[in-house]
């Protein structure tokens, strides 16, 4: 294949173009703030989770407190008024008297151990309240930490934004400059290799790095410069300049 040597050259600029979008493509791909928003987010879904089981933690001590409270509250209106029917005089049968006594007995004895329950289940509902209160302070951390990674992210991705669509805009320019028959040439390889031309420095192929053995440093040398020369190793258009050391 021929093509006008200066066409070969802004084959240069386009392949330098390319290089360039993808590197943004990868780039876009594999910011770190997007590792760092995905795990932002997961910490705030085992956060939220973290708060809601010790919300449902405390409200179901908050509701034995309660059961218990009542239930001591009736022990000592039951007990209130034994002790003053025992206190009033009324009983004389000596039968009575003594189930009311072992009554009050049993009464005291049960609102003692409602009251240790009691204890505990405070107890606990503070342990639980400590937990409750770390979870949500985490939370908020959390959400703080996403809200930070997540503007990085779209700063990032706006800047590459930019870059791409001042980039795309070159390459459309670049286009109608270049003859049809190399450009599809250079899309065909590019296509497969990721590049589709690079320029011959120092006897070395600018795309695989390189050095050309002497039959093929011979043909670039003594090719027309209008010839397209191609890289036997990787394949790649190789535009040859002042600077290829032919």
């Amino acid at each position: 294949m021929n093509a006008d040597p200066e066409a070969q050259r802004r084959l240069l600029d386009l392949a330098e173009v390319d290089a360039e979008l993808a590197r943004v493509a990868h780039r876009r791909r594999t910011l770190p703030e997007l590792t760092e928003v995905e795990q932002a987010e997961h910490d705030l879904r085992s956060g939220r989770d973290a708060v809601v089981t010790a919300e449902t933690a405390a409200g179901d001590l908050d509701r034995d407190v309660r059961r218990l409270e009542g239930e001591i509250d009736q022990v000592r209106a039951r007990e209130e008024r034994d002790r003053g029917l025992l206190d009033s005089g009324q009983i004389s049968s000596g039968k009575q008297l003594e189930d009311l006594q072992h009554e009050l007995a049993t009464l005291t004895r049960r609102q003692s151990t409602l009251e240790d329950e009691l204890l505990e289940v405070m107890e606990q509902r503070e342990g639980t309240g400590a937990e409750l209160d770390r979870s949500r302070a985490a939370l908020a951390e959390t959400e703080q930490r996403l809200a930070d990674a997540t503007r990085r992210r779209d700063e990032a991705l706006a800047d590459l934004d930019t870059t791409e669509a001042r980039r795309a805009e070159d390459r459309s320019g670049l286009l109608p400059e270049l003859p049809q028959d190399l450009l599809k040439l250079y899309e065909r390889i590019r296509e497969h290799k990721g590049t589709g031309a690079a320029l011959l420095r120092q006897r070395r192929c600018g795309a695989c790095r390189l050095e050309l053995d002497r039959s093929a440093i011979a043909q670039a040398r003594d090719a027309p410069p209008e010839t397209v020369q191609r890289c036997e190793e990787c394949g790649v258009v190789l535009v040859r300049t002042a600077e290829s050391g032919l």
